[in-house]
């Protein structure tokens, strides 16, 4: 059934530039109806990956399916299904903002002109301003109207919201792709890469990190938060004997401790206990903690 079919598939996914692994052997899998994060520093193959999965580059191995379709096979039936928003946006210069999301809606078979006049005034764009006018958050602003319009089965955004201001960048991520993908949350999937991770908390169902273009880690959102926790304890004075073995990361100061927990914070908690502290509490750990922990947690998927 073509629900069951992901999204998108890559198995063993490998780019070269000459000698350098911009990804190197990535297999991932997006399931219908999911908020999907795709996170890596800078420099760790998440653009190269979408060109890829877009047919803007070729891959040197592996294969890519989007639909269950090869992007180089079937361009055309991939990017009529799917918007794109790149890391950085351009338009004719010469056109208006209007005349610019009438471009973008004469090449789809269907476009929410309400959403559209909604998210203009949302967002404070006048559609007589030519594009030459607009600054770069503008023009972010302008690229993401253009994509959630159509109302595609699937939206891939690189960095989406790296040019708007911190009060249009929640407001855009909370309204704007929450509003999008819980409008059909069964047939429509968010794909982001992002290093702004904090800002999507919340939305993410799933992510995969990766590092120099291989998967650190892969882990369903709510999965994670039960599995990895955070421990933080307080001494009147340095224990002399405190066994804290299976622990993933122990960081000291003084009389404090915080301790990085994998699926047994439990028995990590009853030893604390043992020792007298005067405080102790354990927490889940947010996206963007799991992204810096990521190398003490890598070749984790569930």
């Amino acid at each position: 059934m073509e629900n069951d079919q992901p999204v998108i598939e890559l198995t063993g996914l490998t780019r070269l530039y000459g000698k350098v692994e911009a990804v190197n052997g990535l297999s991932l899998t997006v399931r219908r109806g999911r908020c999907y994060g795709f996170f890596g520093r800078n420099g760790a193959g998440k653009t190269t990956t979408i060109k890829c999965l877009l047919n803007l580059l070729q891959p040197t191995a592996g294969s890519v399916r989007v639909f269950g379709l090869d992007p180089r096979k079937a361009e055309v039936a991939v990017k009529s299904r799917l918007s794109y928003v790149p890391d950085a946006v351009a338009f004719y210069p010469w056109m208006t903002v209007s005349q610019t999301l009438e471009f973008f809606a004469s090449f789809r078979s269907h476009w929410n002109s309400d959403l559209e006049a909604d998210l203009l005034e949302r967002f404070q764009l006048d559609p007589g301003h030519k594009a030459m006018e607009l600054s770069r958050g503008q023009r972010t602003q302008l690229a993401l109207i253009a994509a959630v319009c159509p109302e595609p089965e699937l939206l891939v955004l690189d960095e989406p919201t790296s040019g708007l201001d911190p009060i249009v960048r929640r407001e855009f991520i909370q309204t704007v792709i929450g509003a999008y993908h819980a409008n059909d949350p069964e047939h429509r999937t968010v794909f982001v890469s992002t290093h702004l991770i904090a800002e999507f908390e919340g939305l993410i169902d799933e992510f995969v990190i990766i590092e120099k273009g291989r998967e650190l880690l892969t882990m369903q959102t709510d999965r994670a938060k039960e599995r990895f926790r955070k421990i933080r304890a307080s001494f009147a004075q340095v224990p002399a004997q405190l066994d804290l073995s299976g622990a993933l990361d122990v960081r000291q100061s003084g009389r404090d401790y915080e301790i990085l927990a994998d699926g047994n914070s439990e028995v990590l908690l009853e030893r604390l206990r043992a020792a007298g502290p005067q405080e102790l509490r354990s927490e889940s750990l947010s996206l963007e903690e799991l992204f810096v922990a990521s190398k003490a947690l890598g070749g984790t998927r569930v």
